[in-house]
């Protein structure tokens, strides 16, 4: 076979490339619960992402290996009470170091190693 342009390697590559990035992605399970966090492409996600679909998801399992579902309002990752930040515990949200003033709160207990966060609900309450 002749290919103009084309290198044997260059086809290997893509041919590799291509099947290397396919993996079984099972239908929803709608009654799974979010696992948080979990591993997905050699990254840690603390709360439902937005990655290759139109609306957020998570995984089901620690790893993701396929199982997942849509998130829905009380799938969202919830704010961990209390937290360590700089030098402060802190028992609730904050805006601490905020340039906008708005309230926020770590997603993991120690926010200085994890740096995992997000804005709190205006009516948000400490989880114990």
């Amino acid at each position: 076979m002749f290919l103009v342009g084309r290198h044997d390697s260059e086809i290997n590559f893509g041919f590799k490339f291509y099947f290397s990035e396919t993996m079984p992605y099972f239908p929803e399970m709608k009654d799974g619960k979010c696992f948080f966090p979990f591993r997905y492409k050699d990254n840690m996600y603390y709360d439902c992402i937005k990655f290759k679909a139109k609306h957020k998801w998570c995984s089901v399992t620690e790893n993701f290996e396929g199982y997942w579902k849509y998130c829905s309002e009380k799938d969202f990752a919830k704010c961990v009470f209390p937290f360590w930040f700089r030098r402060t515990i802190y028992w609730g949200c904050t805006d601490d170091s905020e340039a906008f003033g708005k309230r926020w709160c770590s997603l993991t207990r120690n926010f200085n190693k994890e740096k995992v966060w997000k804005y709190c609900d205006d009516m948000y309450l400490p989880q114990h």
